[in-house]
């Protein structure tokens, strides 16, 4: 077991705990990652705020680490601090006998905070299971809370940027914490202030969402509409046949399937504007599946564009591979190196931008590449 440095914060009381050379690898949903230098568990914002000031004596990089489901660690590791967020507000949230006391009525908007730490999908069963609408479509989402607003995350016809209020976080430039709204994160399709211009400036602490008491679910989407024809489901069968067609992709983690030791989907859809989609369709005589976008824009499915190029589902390339169930989820058979995904996801990217003149944009954030990734 790496054992613990112990960093006296100067404010407090309590001494820091900080590991060394800690194995990344079991921390990701990938399985894949070398050793972090330096690593520490934060439970509270002033865990976070004092191992900001250790790495910063020590001119180290950080690294901050939630549910560990949208990265690729290299092989070498992290030569800096990781901070792993653990905040969890879920013993202060109202119990379900205490939610239905309360008596809102249909329609009404109920606001609920959630900690970075929290386990996604563990925060939108407690929302299903308390009627309460919004999330129900991003069920088996694998990650953490504090994850959902740096990519605007969504699935099926959804997008957390639909029901966040405001995310409280730490500057990292000023150590103090801050509250940005839902139009000061800045939220477009997997895009945020977290992600693009505020890259690296904020830690997610904190989420409040805003759900609605006793709401429709949401059946905008081609699989559901597809699964429940012209019945009305209720929230909890929506959440049923969400994960129902998530674990048939192998887009849940399950210990027991292997497709499904993947970082979710390794690419973006590409998004055009329809003079570019229009050029595209005509030149190859084909029909390109699309979804329409704000301004006149369509989203291109990646999967679909990567099935075109012969790289079909369960193709492997040494221990990595296409998810036999996914060919967006790029997966790991099992031992397979950070290098041995990059390799495949390069061959991926040329063969697409080779036919279709469209660059595939991977999804997950690459940490420790010397060349980026």
């Amino acid at each position: 077991m790496p054992s613990p440095e112990f960093f006296m914060p100067g404010s407090l009381s309590n001494a820091l705990a900080v590991e060394t050379e800690v194995p990344l690898a079991p921390f990701t949903t990938l399985g894949i990652g070398g050793p972090a230098r330096f690593f520490l568990r934060a439970e509270v914002d002033n865990n976070i705020i004092d191992g900001l000031r250790f790495a910063a004596r020590r001119s180290l990089p950080v690294l901050v680490l939630g549910g560990g489901s949208n990265l690729l660690i290299s092989d070498d590791g992290f030569d800096g601090l990781v901070i792993q967020i653990a905040l969890d507000r879920s013993a202060h949230r109202p119990t379900e006998a205490e939610v239905r006391a309360a008596g809102d009525e249909r329609g009404s908007k109920r606001r609920i905070k959630a900690g970075a730490g929290e386990d996604w999908d563990d925060f939108v069963e407690f929302c299903v299971s308390n009627d309460l609408a919004g999330v129900e479509c991003m069920s088996g989402i694998p990650g953490s809370v504090g994850g959902t607003p740096v990519q605007n995350v969504g699935a099926y016809g959804q997008e957390v940027s639909q029901v966040i209020v405001s995310v409280r976080c730490i500057d990292r430039g000023t150590l103090e914490p801050v509250t940005l709204s839902n139009e000061e994160c800045g939220f477009s399709y997997r895009r945020s202030i977290f992600n693009s211009t505020g890259s690296g400036r904020y830690i997610v602490c904190e989420v409040t969402y805003e759900l609605e008491r006793g709401g429709l679910p949401s059946l905008a989407y081609k699989d559901l509409i597809e699964y429940f024809g012209d019945r009305k489901p209720t929230l909890s069968e929506t959440r049923d046949a969400v994960l129902a067609i998530r674990r048939k992709k192998s887009m849940v983690i399950d210990p027991a399937d292997p497709n499904s030791r993947s970082a979710g989907s390794f690419f973006k859809n590409p998004v055009l504007t329809q003079d570019e989609y229009d050029r595209i369709a005509k030149r190859e005589n084909i029909h390109l599946p699309k979804f329409p976008m704000s301004g006149g824009r369509v989203k291109i499915p990646a999967a679909w564009l990567i099935e075109q190029t012969g790289y079909y589902r369960g193709y492997q390339m040494g221990r990595a591979a296409i998810s036999e169930n996914h060919s967006l989820a790029l997966v790991n058979l099992g031992g397979a190196t950070a290098s041995e995904i990059v390799e495949l996801s390069r061959h991926i990217r040329s063969a697409v931008k080779e036919r279709f003149n469209i660059e595939l944009v991977p999804e997950p954030v690459f940490v420790g590449f010397r060349d980026g990734w």
